[in-house]
């Protein structure tokens, strides 16, 4: 893929508004992710986590979301890169500089419940995908298994300014525009995720932290 391709310029716009500034694009095909050879995926992913050395590391939940297999693909690869990063005796791969290993002390999968998919599919339409001749759909995550719930109602303003750098994903996305401040606050007001591990807490108490334990 080139420089230039729109869906790179996009990404990383979209992180200048939201104030990231360390953005490493893989490349890897959209909508072909989970063709990809796994192994090779797993040992980028792992050297990016050797070089950052993030305490969190969040990703999709092994169910996609909706059902995208490249989604899928994504939490398979991060969730084993999250691992492999931690094993002194794992070779990464990488042709230049090459980091020790590090342990993620949280691993993050985003947990949508019921009410949000609600919302979002209020708002836009419902998502839905044929994969291999059969349909898939949003699969909420049970109230019960949500681990942690994150405010972000302060923040939706700057999520949609965003979202807005997507050019080519407007066609779907522009109905947000026009959607009601208190369907604004469902959709962005809070994020929810499932906790698949942590090395510093744990129990039931409902997190409102990604960093709960570490700080």
């Amino acid at each position: 893929m080139s420089r230039s391709n729109p869906s790179r310029i996009a990404g990383r716009a979209a992180a200048a508004v939201l104030g990231i500034r360390d953005v490493s694009i893989l490349g890897y095909p959209d909508g072909a992710v989970d063709q990809m050879d796994a192994a090779t995926a797993i040992r980028a992913i792992t050297w990016h986590i050797r070089r950052i050395r993030p305490d969190v590391v969040v990703t999709f939940g092994p169910e996609g979301a909706y059902g995208h297999p490249d989604h899928i693909a994504i939490s398979q690869f991060a969730t084993a890169a999250a691992v492999c990063a931690s094993d002194s005796g794992y070779l990464d791969g990488s042709s230049g500089d090459r980091f020790p290993s590090h342990r993620v002390a949280k691993l993050h999968y985003m947990a949508w419940r019921n009410d949000k998919w609600e919302a979002y599919e209020a708002a836009l339409r419902k998502l839905t995908s044929m994969v291999d001749g059969v349909a898939r759909q949003a699969t909420p995550w049970p109230d019960w298994a949500v681990t942690t719930e994150i405010d972000t109602s302060a923040y939706w303003p700057v999520v949609w300014k965003a979202v807005c750098c997507h050019q080519t994903q407007m066609s779907i996305y522009e109905r947000l525009e026009w959607i009601s401040e208190e369907q604004q606050k469902a959709l962005w007001g809070s994020q929810e995720f499932y906790r698949a591990f942590s090395a510093v807490n744990g129990g039931r108490k409902l997190e409102t932290d990604l960093f709960e334990g570490l700080r």
